[in-house]
């Protein structure tokens, strides 16, 4: 099976899916935040491995609680995948944080402060203008 075939792409789609459904209402442990989605999963073409990108909404101690409790929880994750997924191999998992959404937000919050930062500035050019306006009438 090729890397980009239509397969893998199903095949990423539907363990992504379940790896979701697994990290979110079957895993009880303490340390995995219920702030964690499967961003993104690539399994190889021979189905012997597995890597998924989380993310977590959270600070840096939430993340590695989180990564840590994913990697105790990789047995039961595993068996879970082998029981949903009917693959002829179930790929060993590995988990990579991805902070693309973390970055998104940062990046969203940046901007809002600009746009506030230009539009306070505008105002005060416009009072500017006005008060301008009013001293040259007044000199009249």
């Amino acid at each position: 099976m090729r890397k980009n075939s239509v397969k893998n792409t199903r095949i990423n789609g539907e363990v992504q899916r379940v790896l979701a459904e697994v990290i979110q209402g079957e895993i009880k442990d303490p340390r995995i935040s219920p702030w964690t989605s499967v961003v993104a999963v690539e399994v190889a073409p021979d189905l012997k491995s597995c890597k998924a990108w989380i993310s977590v909404l959270g600070d840096e101690e939430a993340r590695k609680a989180t990564l840590e409790g994913l990697k105790s929880a990789e047995g039961f994750i595993k068996r879970q995948l082998a029981r949903t997924i009917n693959l002829r191999n179930t790929p060993e998992l590995t988990f990579v944080m991805d902070q693309s959404i973390e970055y998104g937000v940062n990046m969203s919050k940046k901007i809002d402060e600009v746009m506030a930062q230009d539009n306070e500035t505008a105002m005060k050019r416009q009072d500017g203008a006005e008060e301008q306006e009013e001293f040259e009438e007044f000199e009249e």
